[in-house]
């Protein structure tokens, strides 16, 4: 499903019918008007689950999103070898305004967003029982998307500046029509991420603490703490994640192996794409897995300076495997496999960056929250932690996960010969929505 440019979206309610067919019959499929969401409830659930859908497009949170993050930190670590142009200018720090993977991440993006505010807007007709639950997913979905985007096309947050920076353009509206208002500037990275923690906030309020696969209050939890993190607001990362560790709704998995490659959730996963055999994408598969498992021919590989970090006797380091003639990541070799967008660990040891930042023990030590990750790794435990140790451990747990690039720019590590926050590690606005928005300012260096 693929929208024109997304300041051309003309009431985009775009549903995905292999995963809504059993709830509803619409027409057109692709579309709902006014008058029959506002006039009928179970479209507008339906509508949700379009917004879900989107989410989880492959240019998106189907994968992309995450590789994107990889292929842009990866350097000495990852190489890209795959025969597509747009990821290798991704990995190159070599992007053009045309670059494919920059477009469909913003179109795809808006999209769901749009999906969103759509939902948003007909709430009146949902019951009063429901109302509060598919308002918080449509927010959390919404403050997901924007956390994303505001990251790759914008230059990064700084703790303790105003962050005038050019974000992406605030949309909390449907677009259902091409008007003067489609022309929206940019807003700041500020406002961006203060719209983001908005949405996190009601979202967590609004939504119940468990809800299936779908967003739930610990996932707004969970998913503040991560955006907190990334603006250096050590305090309330720090008490976002212990918050959702308390909760006792989660627990680490006894082997690491078992986080990946499944097709339910577990009791790690705070929040997950949903992929099927008959619904849904996982492009972390299609790119770093090889042809045994249903991917591409390998185009990522894994390099000594990443596998060399692992101390002896790391079990993390066995999921690394030789196919297809270089090192691979064992994390993603199922086709058909859920990805795993926020889990416990990640809290584990944003609690204890924070505290160990803050100096402070709220909810546990920063030396236990660091033990309890390394423990399941078949290490031994420390007797005492540092910052750097911390972000290390981080660094090995969430390899390959879509972590890398942000938490460069937020340590303010150079990537490369790159400074953090160098021209090139931003994303340019597409080409094409320059063009047609002229309201739009494209990014330094582009």
């Amino acid at each position: 499903m693929k929208a024109n440019k997304i300041f051309l979206l003309v009431l985009t309610l775009g549903l995905s019918l292999n995963a809504c067919q059993d709830q509803l019959e619409l027409k057109p499929a692709q579309s709902i008007a006014d008058t029959q969401a506002s006039a009928n409830e179970s479209n507008v659930k339906a509508v949700l689950i379009g917004a879900y859908d989107a989410m989880a497009e492959g240019d998106l949170f189907g994968g992309n999103t995450l590789r994107n993050a990889e292929l842009q930190a990866g350097d000495d670590e990852i190489l890209w070898v795959g025969t597509f142009f747009d990821p290798r200018e991704i990995f190159n720090k070599t992007m053009q305004t045309a670059n494919r993977d920059a477009t469909e991440l913003w179109l795809d993006g808006y999209n769901a967003i749009n999906i969103a505010n759509n939902v948003l807007a007909f709430l009146p007709v949902v019951a009063e029982k429901d109302r509060k639950t598919v308002e918080g997913e449509a927010e959390f979905i919404r403050a997901l998307v924007y956390f994303e985007l505001v990251r790759f096309f914008g230059k990064p947050y700084v703790a303790g500046q105003t962050n005038s920076q050019l974000g992406v353009p605030l949309i909390t509206e449907p677009t259902r029509g091409i008007d003067e208002k489609s022309q929206v500037a940019r807003s700041t990275v500020e406002q961006v991420y203060a719209a983001v923690i908005a949405d996190l906030i009601k979202a967590e309020a609004n939504l119940p603490q468990t809800n299936s696969w779908r967003a739930s209050s610990l996932a707004a939890t969970a998913l503040l703490a991560r955006v907190y993190l990334q603006q250096g607001d050590y305090a309330k990362a720090r008490d976002a994640a212990n918050k959702v560790i308390s909760s006792g709704k989660f627990a680490l998995l006894a082997d690491y192996a078992d986080n990946f490659n499944r097709d339910a959730n577990s009791s790690e996963d705070i929040f997950a794409v949903q992929v099927t055999d008959q619904d849904g994408i996982n492009n972390m598969n299609t790119f770093f897995s090889i042809p045994d498992f249903g991917a591409r021919d390998g185009d990522i590989e894994i390099l000594d300076g990443h596998l060399n970090l692992y101390p002896t006797g790391d079990v993390r380091k066995d999921l690394f495997f030789d196919g297809a003639g270089a090192m691979r990541t064992g994390k993603w070799n199922n086709q058909f496999g859920n990805i795993g967008l926020i889990r416990l660990a990640e809290m584990y040891l944003i609690r204890a960056e924070g505290n160990a930042r803050l100096n402070a023990s709220v909810g546990a030590t920063p030396l236990a929250d660091y033990n309890t990750i390394r423990k399941r790794a078949g290490l031994a435990e420390a007797t005492a932690v540092t910052i750097d140790q911390i972000l290390l451990e981080r660094r090995l747990e969430l390899a390959h996960e879509g972590f890398r690039i942000h938490d460069l720019k937020r340590t303010k590590q150079a990537v490369g010969k790159f400074n953090y926050d160098a021209d090139k590690l931003v994303f340019p606005i597409p080409f094409r929505e320059i063009e047609v928005n002229k309201a739009l300012e494209q990014n330094p260096g582009y």
